[in-house]
């Protein structure tokens, strides 16, 4: 039984070594970009221009991955762009998470009419499609950071209201929950100190997976020149451009591409890893 449990454990603590690792870098590289990156991301050298990588017979010293049509060090733009997709990646799916967990919450332990308004409002916001409200959001606030974050926390909440609704929902039918209301507990501190912690892991594996989302979103809204300024360097911005030069210039949109791919499949696999990790019925 041991010897299963073990064989079980060692693709998840793999998983989670490889999914940690790539972030980790990525969050290094992001907040180091000005003392690591090789280049100035903005500068522009069309004697320079399309440079292929360092292992090609025609690449120069010192543009590690290439340059764009424009002679701008591709390295340099992944670091500064993933300082942008990291943080939207963070801020955003924080957010989202605190405001659809919190009504899932309160609509799968208080039931009653909390849960019938919050059900309803998340089956009729659920009924748009996600990419085109997220485009209309920004056609109406403006292209920013401030207005990228605010587009998918006004999107993404109700993934986390129906998920965590269902989950409380279960845990509120437990003895334990019983048990605590026998006790005298109020139905705020049974919530918070007996449901919550048993919804926890999904929580957690619902947020790294949001800040993947929220990653493809960025890049996405940068693709079609919504997100911040055209001259900052975004994996989506970098991918637009690239797709028109692939012939001539592959490597301005496959490094940003498997860049952007490796992120969100790290963020995925990292929470479902750690929700096995932490959760206690699994333990």
């Amino acid at each position: 039984m041991r010897d299963a449990q073990k064989e079980m454990r060692r693709p998840l603590g793999l998983r989670l070594w490889l999914s940690g690792g790539w972030l980790f870098a990525l969050a290094v590289g992001a907040i180091l970009a000005p003392l690591i990156a090789p280049h100035n991301p903005l500068a522009q050298d069309l004697f320079a221009a399309r440079l292929p990588p360092f292992w090609d017979a025609k690449a120069e010293p010192g543009f590690w991955l290439g340059t764009d049509s424009l002679g701008r060090d591709v390295l340099s733009r992944i670091l500064y762009g993933s300082r942008l997709a990291l943080f939207v990646a963070l801020v955003a799916g924080t957010l989202t998470c605190a405001v659809g967990a919190t009504l899932g919450m309160i609509a799968g332990y208080y039931r009653g009419w909390p849960d019938r308004i919050i059900s309803r409002f998340v089956d009729i916001w659920m009924a748009f499609p996600p990419v085109l409200f997220a485009i209309l959001l920004i056609a109406v606030l403006g292209t920013g950071i401030v207005s990228i974050i605010i587009a998918i926390v006004i999107i993404d909440w109700t993934r986390f209201a129906r998920v965590i609704r269902a989950e409380a929902l279960g845990q509120s039918a437990m003895d334990y929950v019983a048990s605590a209301k026998i006790a005298g507990r109020t139905k705020f501190s049974t919530m918070l100190t007996e449901i919550f912690p048993n919804v926890l892991p999904s929580i957690i594996a619902l947020l790294t997976l949001e800040m993947g989302i929220s990653v493809i979103i960025e890049a996405i809204l940068s693709f079609v020149n919504l997100s911040i300024s055209t001259d900052s360097p975004t994996w989506g911005g970098m991918i637009s451009e690239g797709r028109t030069s692939v012939h001539q210039a592959w490597w301005v949109l496959v490094f940003p591409l498997i860049t952007l791919f490796l992120t969100v499949l790290s963020f995925s696999q990292l929470g479902e890893g750690l929700k096995d990790r932490f959760d206690p019925v699994l333990r």
